[in-house]
């Protein structure tokens, strides 16, 4: 999907950046500094700004036209409800004073949300009408992100909800899930595919929405020590085979188009990536916090903690980087295709 780019103020699935930042600031931060309240201040800013820019960039002539056209592209609006559950999240752990803002951000949120659920059924059902049309990537597990954003979202502020509610819709982000996860089998069984052409930075959301997943589901505290740590170690692996085919992927394209244009290249689909890495450091972290779901694999889990802190770390820092020189060189690509 490309917008007109002389209408085009921001990329719409720019909501993955505030999701990549926030989560790094709610979770792998405090490995590294004691005065988080800087960061999460200058990352309400930046957050703000972003969504103001999505929010001024949706007013236009025929944006939602053409937005919702593509019923794969279209799941990035998620990312606009995640990124402002993410937010609201840094803003509770960090500025307590703010929680009537906080609760304005949530109900916005849940709206947003339930007008994203019209899309996603309405997505959903053209895809399995043809699903060999479309070339279906990660960005469809935005569905399962969003909605267990929310359900963590209501966990922090609003407890008072019923349970049920909070556990249906964890389910239904479930069914989200496996939807998603069925199409992109499907699109990679057909014919035949290039790992270096066709395999999306997005895909790594296959292990991130199950990270997430897992945070919802200690979130609302309504399952046992051993299901949790069985779900946690099912994340590990999932997450060791995707990013095993993404090692790949980056070898096969230094090979072929050499560091640079090979995985040195900015594209904004690439936050994705810093915000799968993020969510398994809050899932994990949020669980260890948790007397609970403390089982005899705990001190595995801390060494996986700490050490996963730097990876975020690490993984953040390059992205800042190669933005910043997109930014400067002016070399960001503006369109919506998935591949950096």
């Amino acid at each position: 999907m490309m917008l007109e780019q002389s209408k085009k103020i921001i990329n719409p699935a720019a909501g993955a950046i505030v999701m990549a930042l926030g989560i790094f600031l709610f979770g792998a931060l405090r490995v590294f500094s004691d005065h988080g309240e800087i960061f999460a201040f200058v990352y309400l800013i930046i957050s703000l700004l972003i969504f103001t820019m999505l929010i001024r960039q949706s007013f236009q002539k025929d944006f939602w036209r053409l937005f919702l056209r593509n019923p794969v592209n279209s799941f990035v609006f998620g990312s606009w409800i995640a990124g402002l559950s993410v937010l609201c999240q840094v803003l509770i752990e960090y500025f307590p004073s703010l929680r009537n803002f906080v609760l304005v951000g949530t109900i916005g949120a849940t709206i947003l949300w339930i007008f994203f659920l019209i899309i996603c059924v309405h997505n959903f059902k053209q895809l399995w009408q043809r699903p060999n049309f479309h070339a279906t990537h990660g960005v469809v597990l935005l569905s399962t992100v969003a909605t267990q954003a929310i359900v963590i979202l209501w966990a922090g502020v609003l407890p008072v909800l019923p349970g049920f509610l909070a556990l249906g819709t964890l389910i239904l982000g479930i069914f989200f899930y496996l939807n998603g996860l069925a199409l992109i089998v499907i699109r990679y069984k057909r014919g035949k595919w290039s790992l270096d052409e066709d395999w999306a930075n997005t895909n790594c959301i296959i292990h991130g929405a199950l990270s997430i997943t897992g945070l919802a589901i200690v979130s609302v505290n309504m399952f046992s020590a051993t299901f949790v740590l069985g779900y946690w170690l099912m994340v590990v692996l999932v997450m060791v085979m995707i990013e095993t085919v993404e090692l790949w992927r980056g070898f096969v394209r230094v090979k072929k188009r050499g560091w640079i244009q090979g995985v040195f290249t900015y594209h904004i689909s690439q936050w994705s990536r810093n915000f799968t890495f993020g969510m398994f450091y809050a899932f994990t972290m949020v669980m260890l916090d948790i007397p609970k779901y403390t089982t005899s694999f705990i001190e595995v889990q801390k060494v996986v903690l700490i050490s996963w802190a730097w990876v975020v770390m690490f993984a953040l820092i390059i992205e800042i980087a190669l933005w910043g020189r997109a930014s400067f060189t002016r070399s960001e690509r503006l369109d919506m295709h998935p591949e950096s």
